[in-house]
């Protein structure tokens, strides 16, 4: 196996696979994972070389979409489940969007998927995320000083969501220390300058963008919009780059809506969410 994940796994019925962005890890999906556990058999991964994921470089293999997505392909068998539907924030939608492409899921939902900028965007998106990067090379003991203030948190979460003050000590500790010592960070955002999303749409999908996104403008929904024109496009009104804890109802419903549409174009009765 190229890398087995580390993964967090609740609930029971179809199988849906939760997938953070870069520097992230799995706990980026809890303000929505209670909920969707009352209908799904729900996966959230840590992707290769984040969380608690050893990086693909640890099987002498090197970081690169394809081998990221193969990587899933294969935990997939591990975890005994076929064409699952997929949800993704980031990097995570963009490769949400590739497991759909490639007929590995059944649905997908991709919130703001990275692939979609223009030169302006990219330089914008990596500037960010390396002043996100270079803030937590603080040692720990500043890390967990800046996590216990609530202008510290707000200001360690201002360009990734809209409403950074939700998020507590530990997790706002936890998720800087992620991205710490995420060991595929610089691979994968080095991979990033010359990223851009090429596939298409061959299942049920939904593109979902905050509009106070502050890593991936609102303006590049406008090109997936263009680019993808099969799939439903649909905006998140006041919410920032990593909307699940900024809208969590919002992000679970349209989960839900997609992964019906999914299972009625795979020709199985959709699971029902009146349970």
């Amino acid at each position: 196996m190229l890398s087995e994940l580390s993964y967090s796994r609740t609930g029971g019925g179809e199988p849906l696979v939760l997938i953070h962005g870069i520097g992230h890890r799995w706990q980026a999906w809890e303000p929505v994972i209670e909920r969707l556990s009352e209908h799904y058999d729900v996966i959230a991964i840590d992707l290769p070389g984040f969380g608690q994921s050893p990086p693909l470089s640890a099987a002498g293999v090197p970081t690169q979409m394809e081998n990221v997505i193969a990587a899933i392909a294969e935990n997939f068998e591990a975890w005994g489940i076929e064409r699952p539907h997929v949800v993704g924030n980031s990097l995570g939608g963009a490769i949400a969007l590739y497991l759909g492409d490639q007929g590995l899921a059944r649905s997908v939902v991709a919130l703001s998927p990275a692939g979609f900028f223009r030169l302006a965007g990219k330089a914008q998106a990596m500037a960010a995320l390396i002043v996100l990067k270079l803030a937590t090379y603080s040692p720990d003991p500043v890390l967990r000083l800046v996590s216990r203030s609530s202008i510290g948190r707000r200001l360690s979460g201002y360009l990734l969501y809209a409403h950074p003050d939700r998020y507590d000590i530990e997790r706002t500790f936890g998720d800087s220390s992620a991205l710490k010592r995420g060991k595929a960070f610089w691979p994968t955002f080095f991979q990033a300058a010359r990223f851009r999303y090429r596939g298409g749409v061959r299942v049920p999908t939904t593109i979902a963008w905050g509009t106070k996104d502050r890593l991936l403008n609102p303006r590049q929904a406008v090109r997936a919009r263009h680019e993808l024109p099969t799939a439903t496009h649909v905006p998140l009104p006041g919410a920032g780059h990593v909307p699940m804890g900024d809208c969590p109802e919002e992000i679970a419903r349209i989960i839900e809506e997609t992964t019906a549409r999914g299972d009625e174009a795979a020709g199985s009765v959709p699971f029902s969410h009146s349970a």
